[in-house]
């Protein structure tokens, strides 16, 4: 696929080709490449936290959500890392696997991947209210990709089930810490 294009599997359901150069919702704070070094040193933590609560015996539940995160954030580096070398530009053409002259861009600055678009509700602001009045509503508008999915769903899980989890998990590491 070009970039920007897409296809339509249920009106309320696309696959449409987007690269994100930052973190959520394209929002680009700091440069491609100290973002993802920032990202493997947050992945390393993580890693290592999990493995911690592993040999705590902590709830199978908990460690899955956990590792759904990890899963995902670790999708999202190696796009990062990688995809910029493999690909050249998706700009107005098929991007190319391993061309000659190399990737548009070099280890570390590259793009991810956006593909998962579900716009469920396509309506108007009523022109009553204030800013947005009579402008184009899309419920459900950012694009994302599957390890986005699996970041966002087990942190929402977490919150939900997990909520005592997460504070007993932060107690105990602190009091193994102090002693």
């Amino acid at each position: 696929m070009q970039l920007y294009e897409s296809i339509e599997i249920f009106p309320w359901f696309k696959i449409s080709f987007t690269e994100n150069p930052g973190m959520a919702f394209g929002i680009e704070l700091v440069d491609t490449y100290i973002l993802t070094i920032f990202r493997i040193i947050i992945v390393g933590f993580f890693g290592f936290f999990i493995y911690k609560l592993i040999k705590q015996q902590f709830k199978f539940g908990f460690i899955l959500c956990l590792s759904f995160i990890l899963a995902g954030a670790l999708g999202n580096i190696i796009d990062c890392a990688f995809y910029g070398v493999l690909f050249d530009t998706s700009y107005g053409q098929v991007a190319t696997f391993m061309p000659e002259g190399g990737g548009y861009s070099t280890f570390l600055h590259g793009k991810v991947v956006d593909m998962l678009y579900f716009p469920l509700i396509r309506a108007t602001w009523p022109s009553w209210v204030p800013f947005w009045g009579g402008q184009e509503l899309i419920f459900f508008r950012p694009i994302f990709n599957i390890a986005d999915s699996s970041i966002c769903v087990s942190a929402f899980i977490l919150l939900l089930f997990y909520r005592h989890s997460l504070s007993a998990s932060f107690a105990k590491e602190k009091e193994v810490h102090d002693k």
